[in-house]
């Protein structure tokens, strides 16, 4: 069956009961997207489409997550690329709402807020881009419900899919759930990244073919803090960040391990001693003019 197209919350909902009535399915699950998809983006699809009966995949470029005008702007839309991609994969539908759909009243007055959690790393850097993605997240979640009940009559297991590299947002959005009380599992899946170890994202096609040499010094990084845990030795971050710094095309905004629940950073000596437990190396730099964030869990 082709992938079907949506763009209402009631052709969506709709849609939804009929796929799940026809497959007699059990599950219903939803990957919500930006668009300018890419392989990162398929392991969530592909993902979905392995543990659920219906699948849908959102694409919406979301105006509330972005500070400057000229970066909404800029972002890629390539729905027939998306969709074809998703198609591929085995998404069922994709649900590709106007700004009019999901705001129909202009910008929210009320917004969903990210808390002490949102103002650290990525929210230090960009003020209120959290509140916005969690608003976004909130609505399409909503939205993604499954539009009727499981084949035996109950209600249909319900799960949502977001990808490991942007770890600050995703421990924002599983909070989120589980603070509000989401009837919906998310699930978790690692970051994708090129054969050369650079993590896999829409950002990436904006980088000339020497910047994206030197953001590669991101996940050398990374990994030099990765083999360390795995050994038991201190982390040493210093000498990981003078790598970072060591290229001239890459300019750090910053690199640190932290809890991966509340983002605190560990205790210091966690660089001194031997490494023991788990933590969430964060990196975030400018590589030329494009924004870059990546991370690798550490430890068990």
């Amino acid at each position: 069956m082709a992938i079907k197209l949506v763009t209402t919350a009631a052709e969506l909902r709709a849609e939804s009961a009929r796929l799940l009535a026809e497959k007699r399915g059990s599950s219903q699950g939803l990957v919500p997207t930006m668009g300018a998809l890419h392989t990162g983006h398929a392991t969530l699809a592909r993902t979905a489409v392995e543990q659920n009966d219906v699948v849908v995949a959102s694409i919406f470029v979301n105006p509330l997550q972005f500070g400057e005008a000229a970066d909404l702007e800029r972002y890629p839309r390539t729905l027939d690329a998306d969709m074809a991609l998703l198609d591929a994969e085995g998404v069922d539908l994709v649900f590709a709402p106007s700004v009019e759909e999901v705001y129909p009243g202009g910008e929210p007055l009320v917004r969903v807020t990210s808390g002490p959690l949102g103002e650290k790393w990525e929210g230090a850097s960009r003020p209120g881009h959290f509140d916005g993605a969690l608003t976004v997240v909130a609505k399409l979640l909503h939205y993604g419900l499954p539009g009727g009940p499981a084949a035996d009559g109950g209600a249909a297991a319900y799960r949502a899919y977001f990808g490991q590299k942007d770890a600050q947002q995703l421990a924002l959005v599983k909070r989120m759930v589980a603070d509000l009380s989401f009837p919906v599992d998310i699930v978790a899946v690692p970051t994708v990244r090129d054969a050369d170890g650079l993590a896999l994202s829409s950002r990436n096609r904006f980088l000339s073919d020497e910047e994206r040499e030197a953001a590669l010094v991101l996940s050398r990084a990374l990994r030099l803090l990765e083999s360390r845990a795995l050994a038991n030795e201190s982390l040493e971050l210093d000498s990981a960040v003078a790598l970072v710094e060591s290229q001239p095309l890459v300019k750090l905004d910053y690199f640190d391990v932290v809890d991966p629940r509340t983002l605190e950073p560990l205790a210091e000596n966690c660089r001194e001693t031997p490494f023991r437990g788990e933590g969430l190396a964060l990196i975030a730099a400018k590589v030329g003019p494009v924004r870059l964030i990546d991370n690798v869990p550490l430890g068990s």
